[in-house]
């Protein structure tokens, strides 16, 4: 469909037309002169001047503005869909959990999931970009220790709270084996998100083990610890080798889809009790609409899990750009939810807190580019034609506190089946 086909068409300018061609054929009828040529020389530019300018102004006419509302975003659900070869049970989630904490599935032995990924956190961290292997520590007073080889993780931590809701849209089914994850979109589903930190050096790995070895090599350790052996055999009842990589990624992936927070503010005012907002919150969502954070941050996450070039400047963790998968720096849309425990933002945490990313929003809707290494031209459009202004910014944070739900699952476990620390080396 062309722009033209939206516009309906003008019967005035229809009947100048079918005028127009009459008069080509019958000038006499329209003017009794009797030198038709000439009067057609005459007459005809003027005639066709006047069509044209029809023509123009109805080709210069601008489409409406679409402003998202409130349907474009929606409620969490308050079901967990699960994929159909990974259905949960009790006895899969706990092994699932002891598995999160457990430090011997990095290679050093010494970080967990929930090193990166703290409960106290939302399930996040509040570093700008993590200290994997070879740290010591937690939060802001985790260090590497001396010697160190090891960079910073490439990419801010994001919150595992939620993500068995990754990908969801309103009105449509759901397929939690293709929900996208990571920052630029390289897993599908909870059970491959799982595993691929465990073979990154600088999250999991380090150096002891080359990565094409890794996961035998874990699977190896899980594999001779008899309590995991024989919660594994219970939970994979009927395959003749319990332990090994796709049943370790299944496990963590139950645990990871009962890390759910449902019941915000937000999504009980979506649920029909106009009560639990405030004016100014109510405010501060026709705000965050009006703007147009909805073109990228809409649905029930609040993402369109698509990726997106913003101009983000790079952390001062790492030496090296990142360009991204695509080499675009593009990087996915981040959901909105919990963000009151999950500071800084931004996939390379370089920016501190909620009114500083309305800020930036600003900034670049005015024409600047904090990442000297993205050019004009990549700049996603529906970033740069926000309209965000500063005096709005302090009501639009005022909504997105209403996407904060504290009532989740932070219990740890006191003990492993390895005897490690739980949770690695934070201590």
């Amino acid at each position: 469909m062309t722009p033209h086909s939206e516009i309906p068409n003008n019967p005035k300018r229809e009947v100048y037309a079918v005028s127009f061609i009459l008069f080509l054929k019958f000038p006499t009828q329209f003017f009794p002169v009797k030198n038709s040529f000439y009067f057609k020389l005459i007459i005809l530019p003027f005639l066709w001047g006047f069509l044209s300018c029809q023509n123009d102004h109805r080709e210069k006419r601008k489409p409406e503005k679409v402003v998202e509302t409130l349907a474009d975003l929606g409620a969490l659900p308050l079901e967990v869909i699960h994929p159909a070869d990974n259905p949960p049970n009790a006895e899969k989630i706990a092994l699932g959990r002891l598995l999160f904490y457990d430090p011997i599935l990095s290679g050093n032995k010494d970080v967990a999931c929930a090193t990166c990924h703290q409960p106290e956190f939302n399930y996040a961290e509040f570093m700008e970009t993590s200290i994997g292997v070879n740290g010591m520590g937690n939060g802001s007073k985790r260090h590497f220790l001396i010697p160190n080889d090891i960079p910073f993780t490439k990419r801010n931590s994001q919150s595992v709270l939620n993500t068995a809701f990754n990908g969801i849209k309103n009105h449509e089914p759901y397929r939690a084996e293709s929900a996208p994850m990571f920052w630029d979109l390289r897993a599908k589903g909870l059970e491959e998100q799982a595993l691929l930190p465990i073979a990154t050096l600088e999250e999991m790995r380090g150096n002891s083990v080359t990565e094409e070895n890794i996961l035998a090599e874990v699977v190896e350790r899980i594999r001779n610890i008899p309590e995991y052996y024989q919660r594994f055999a219970a939970v994979f009842a009927g395959d003749p080798n319990p332990v090994n990589e796709k049943n370790l990624g299944k496990a963590i992936a139950s645990y990871e889809r009962t890390l759910i927070a449902t019941n915000s503010r937000f999504d009980q005012y979506m649920r029909g009790d106009s009560n639990a907002l405030s004016l100014s919150e109510k405010d501060g969502l026709r705000l965050f609409l009006k703007t147009g954070c909805a073109k990228c941050h809409n649905g029930p996450m609040l993402s369109d899990y698509k990726l997106h070039t913003l101009g983000v400047p790079d952390s001062k963790n790492r030496e090296d750009s990142d360009a991204g998968i695509n080499g675009a720096y593009a990087f996915r849309t981040p959901s909105l939810r919990n963000l009151r425990y999950t500071a800084p933002y931004m996939h390379s945490g370089r920016i501190a807190n909620l009114e500083q990313v309305l800020q930036f929003y600003e900034d670049i809707s005015g024409g600047k580019i904090p990442n000297p290494k993205v050019k004009p031209e990549q700049m996603d459009t529906l970033a740069t034609q926000m309209n965000v202004n500063f005096k709005d910014i302090s009501r639009i944070v005022q909504f997105l506190n209403t996407l904060n739900d504290d009532d989740f699952d932070k219990s740890v476990p006191e003990r492993v089946p390895s005897g490690l620390k739980v949770k690695g080396n934070v201590e």
